[in-house]
């Protein structure tokens, strides 16, 4: 390849190289620099290196706007409106979680753990432009390991090491299961390119090696977004995990893997659809993942109705809101497409703002135990308003965003049949369990707005960075 296709390469790879080099950056300004500096210091220096990056990033895709045509570099690295709208969306949410960071003291690692964040970052970008298998299986993997590090790196907490250590075993199995689908399909089509290999199927039916392909990758993809049954890990890691450590896997990691789901679905399995009406069921991906859908929502609602830890509350319902998000995927059309990036991306703004709160009461609790949650409005009456957005809003209550993220989400797979209804029963269901889901999320706000607290407790003073995230973030989940 000549010089000026590699220049060409490297200006359409600019995002994803700004933020690989302020990995770099982060590790040489903390270790050869500010080593000697205060913490929280430390922190907001490596803050602000890891947010200029991704404002940076952003900045570029918005100045250079590039598209490349299907098939360029054997799908290695695709740029088009939707996946460059999708990276930053990716970036924003790595800034606040960043932002979310600079109040943590779970690690003295202030450079390793910035760097790691934004190698999680590059992997996620690379996952969201690729329709390479190859390509895909790598980009999972570097951001697979980023996270299985970042669930790891409160060496000071056991339950920080027993949840990365289920979540890599768990991780492990998904990533053969996916490196065995993916290998099936190639065995099939004779390609790694996911336009091809659904032209290869086109018209072969639905043979037994496909079958057991589309089973394998549904299994390894469904470990990323923790749909049951493959969600052991979450509870687990989410409360284990420091808490922007979850907040970056309940968010970021969630919006790319959904994303990189529905393009493997709907592009490399087309012609395999099936149908998932109800009472036609016939065989595919489509029925395959209705079902996942529906124990997704169902066991993730009834679970966090139990659930006594905000953290493992959040993963229970960040399992429920899966089922949803797989409506969505279900379309198998651009309607579908559309209404799962602006869900996914919702709830991944949501959450991160829920868990910045968590991270402030656990700070100063050691837990995120309900109990710590009691009497949360006297004491900080702004973040307790902005808990309560986020949690209504993922309960899905107008006019906050995650309403309308969940009305696009089923006026699609109402859409998808127009004439048969095929979806309808799906999204009886999601509507039934929505309403079930608001049972927790008002138990968290009964614990700040009505429950007394069992001590004297202090107002909590938040650095005024973090509140700003904080709040900036609930006024996007407010839906303005």
């Amino acid at each position: 390849m000549s010089a000026v296709g590699y220049f060409d390469i490297l200006k359409l790879a600019m995002p994803e190289t700004i933020v690989a080099l302020a990995a770099l950056a982060v590790l040489f300004i903390d270790l050869g620099i500010m080593r000697p500096a205060e913490g929280k210091f430390r922190r907001m220096i490596a803050a602000l290196v890891t947010g200029t990056s991704c404002l940076v990033a952003i900045f570029w895709m918005h100045q250079v706007q590039q598209e490349t045509a299907p098939g360029f570099l054997s799908g290695l690295l695709v740029v088009d409106p939707l996946t460059q709208w999708v990276k930053q969306g990716v970036l924003v949410l790595t800034l606040f979680t960043a932002w979310v960071s600079i109040d943590s003291t779970f690690t003295d690692h202030t450079g390793e753990y910035f760097a790691l964040l934004l190698l999680a970052t590059v992997g996620m970008m690379f996952l969201v432009s690729a329709e390479n298998l190859l390509m895909i299986f790598i980009s999972l993997e570097l951001l697979s390991l980023s996270l299985y590090i970042l669930t790891a790196f409160n060496k000071r907490n056991l339950r920080s090491a027993e949840a990365a250590l289920k979540y890599f075993l768990f991780g492990g199995m998904a990533a053969a299961f996916t490196l065995f689908g993916l290998s099936l399909l190639y065995g099939l089509t004779g390609s790694i390119e996911l336009r091809p290999i659904a032209a290869a199927l086109k018209g072969k039916g639905l043979d037994p090696a496909l079958a057991a392909a589309i089973v394998m990758t549904v299994i390894g993809f469904g470990f990323k977004i923790a749909a049951v049954p493959f969600h052991l890990w979450a509870p687990d890691a989410y409360e284990g995990a420091p808490t922007p450590s979850a907040a970056l896997i309940a968010s970021g990691s969630k919006v790319a893997s959904f994303f990189i789901l529905g393009k493997v679905m709907m592009l490399g399995f087309a012609g395999a659809e099936g149908n998932g009406a109800w009472r036609a069921f016939a065989s595919g991906w489509v029925p395959l993942l209705a079902v996942i859908a529906v124990f997704s929502m169902l066991l993730g609602n009834l679970a966090a109705i139990a659930q006594s830890n905000v953290k493992r509350l959040l993963a229970y319902s960040a399992i429920a809101h899966g089922g949803y998000a797989l409506l969505a995927v279900l379309t198998d059309n651009l309607q579908g497409v559309a209404a799962l990036v602006y869900y996914v991306v919702t709830y991944a703004l949501t959450v991160l703002g829920a868990f910045g709160v968590v991270s402030v009461v656990e700070e100063r609790a050691g837990e995120a135990r309900f109990s710590d949650f009691a009497g949360l409005s006297r004491r900080a009456p702004l973040l307790s308003f902005c808990m309560m957005i986020f949690m209504l809003s993922l309960a899905g209550i107008p006019p906050l965003a995650g309403f309308f993220g969940k009305f696009y989400v089923f006026t699609a797979a109402v859409n998808a049949q127009p004439k048969k209804l095929g979806l309808l029963w799906l999204v009886v269901f999601a509507i039934a369990m929505s309403a079930v889901s608001l049972y927790y999320y008002l138990q968290v706000l009964k614990q700040i707005y009505v429950a007394e607290s069992s001590t004297v407790s202090p107002v909590i003073k938040t650095s005024a960075p973090l509140l700003a995230g904080i709040v900036l973030v609930a006024i996007k989940a407010a839906g303005f």
